[in-house]
Formats: C-alpha cells, structure tokens, sequence
C-alpha cells in the first residue's frame, strides 16, 4: 500500500531546512506513507530519533512497512498533530529539533473509495482522516442547517455560490453518496466551472470533517514552545486557507511586539519567538511538477526558533 501514498511534496528541499541536527529528534506530524520521513531517517545519525504522527490508520501502517528498516530510531504515534503537545509529553520528550507539516490530503485518501474524499467516484459520504471521531461527511450534508451548510462552503471552499449549493442540498436531503453530492451541486451552479466549483465544495466539507485549519492554529501555536532554539518548523500548504494561516502566524511570532490576544499567536509568550527563513515561500521546480502535478500548488515556508529574549512590554 505505501506504494498508493503520494510522492513526496519537496523532499529534498524541506529535510534541507529542517535537519540541523543528525543526533536531533525530529517530528513528522503528517507522516502519511512515509516519504519524507524515509528522507529524513536518512539523514539521522546513531542518536537521531523521529516521531512520526498520523490521524489516518492506513496511512501509518504503510509508513511502518516503509521505514521498518529505520525501526530503532521511528517513532509512530496514531494521532492528529492537533495533540503534538500531549503525544510529546506521553512520550516523555522535551523540545524537539524540529517539526514538518505537509498539509492537505493524499492521492491515496483521494483514491480510497472507503473515504469519500474524492467527487470522481459514488461512495459513502464520510471524509474523516480518522475513523475514531463521529462527524462525517454525511454528517455535515444532511444535518447542518442551510445558514451553517452555507458559511462551511464559503469559508472553507470559498465557493461564491456557497447559499445556492447549501439551499439545493438541504432540498435534496438525504444525500447518500458522493456521486449523489456532486450531481446536486451540479443542479445548483450548472456545468460551467464544475470541477472547481465540486473541488471547492468537496474541500470545504472534509476541512469541517476534520477541523483541519483549528488543528493546524493550534500546532502552530504549541510549535513554539515545543521546538528547541534553533530547530525548525516546515510547512507545506496547498491552497489559500492553509498558506495564509502559517504566512500570518510566521509574520506575527517574528515581531518584536504582536497586539494582545491576536487570533494566532499566544497571550504568554515573549516576541520574537521565531526567525523566518523563507522570505518568499519555496515552491517545487517545473520538472518536480512535470513528475508529481500535485507539486503544482505547494507552497513550503520555514522559521527558526529564536531563544527566548525578555522585553518589556510598554
């Protein structure tokens, strides 16, 4: 299966930034099939270590398969990042060397008919990263309200046509499949632009499903006082949502003085707590995308950790 996974988003160019270290641990927080953990297990040395999470089961059993012969120095954690903070603490480590986040889902959780994720095929509406939660796809399609159905399409899909798909769905409920959902989208917007109006509405529902951009705030948020002075954090994001939440949280966390309670940087912490290291974001060359289209969107930003200097506040 680890075969099925999605080849590694800038392989090379995130594990550059990211392992300053070989004896350091490192935290993979979307371990996935193990791509760029295989990369960066490779750059460990004897007393590196490698803490791998996953919210998805398949995903972290290939992973496993691939790197078994890293075994010694992997750790594999069935979580999502959002509880980074305490899978650290479980585990009885302190700061960590560095963090990577390749966001997004997989051409493999696209693919799996079981999940749902993808508008191709006719399968059961679900969409969860991780069985174990209750809320699915269907969930959110047939029990959500036209007024909330709306505002998850617009501010998770940013579809303009977000009431029209939200009143024709709640019309045309129950809604079973996946096939099902895209056929009543089509009702409402026409043929037109079809296949990003269904991206837009597909993504929106599987970011609600997964609470995906709050998890992604709140490891951020904990990244700084869970990675060492002068480890990294990686980011990989693949549209708008994503990327403008780790641009602002980077710009904000790199000022001497931030506004108190700003939406995504902590009351308690002293600025700057980090150093950006990517004035512009990186992204993958014309023949990485030539090789791996998915490569097209990807938008990599990294920053250091700073040690913690006290200013006063006035």
């Amino acid at each position: 299966m680890s075969s099925s996974f999605h080849t590694p988003v800038l392989r090379d160019e995130s594990v550059k930034f990211l392992v300053s270290d070989s004896d350091g641990t490192y935290v993979d927080g979307t371990l996935g099939g193990g791509g760029h953990a295989q990369a960066i297990c490779e750059r460990l040395g004897t007393k590196g270590r490698l803490i791998g999470l996953d919210a998805d089961e398949d995903a972290l059993r290939a992973a496993t398969r691939r790197l078994e012969k890293y075994a010694e120095h992997v750790t594999f954690v069935h979580s999502n990042f959002r509880y980074l903070r305490a899978e650290l603490a479980r585990l009885g480590v302190g700061r960590v060397s560095g963090i990577l986040l390749d966001l997004g889902v997989s051409s493999y959780q696209i693919d799996e008919e079981s999940k749902g994720f993808s508008f191709r095929g006719d399968e059961k509406i679900d969409m969860r990263m991780d069985r174990r939660q209750a809320l699915t796809g269907w969930d959110v399609v047939n029990s959500y309200d036209v007024d909330r159905l709306a505002e998850v399409i617009w501010k998770y899909g940013e579809e303009r046509n977000s009431r029209r798909i939200a009143r024709r769905l709640v019309d045309a409920r129950p809604v079973q499949t996946t096939g099902a959902l895209a056929a009543v989208v089509e009702s409402a917007v026409g043929k037109k632009f079809l296949v990003k109006t269904l991206a837009r509405v597909f993504q929106a529902i599987r970011i609600e499903v997964n609470d995906e951009l709050r998890s992604l705030e709140q490891v951020l948020t904990d990244s700084v006082e869970l990675i060492a002075p002068g480890g990294r954090i990686v980011v990989i994001a693949y549209h708008s949502l994503e990327d403008r939440i780790v641009k602002m949280f980077f710009r904000n966390a790199s000022l001497d003085r931030i506004p108190s309670g700003h939406k995504y940087v902590p009351d308690t912490v002293v600025f700057p707590t980090l150093r950006i290291l990517t004035k512009s974001p990186v992204l993958a060359s014309e023949e990485e995308v030539a090789h791996n289209p998915r490569a097209r969107s990807a938008k990599m930003r990294v920053a250091e950790r700073l040690a913690i200097v006290t200013k006063m506040m006035g």
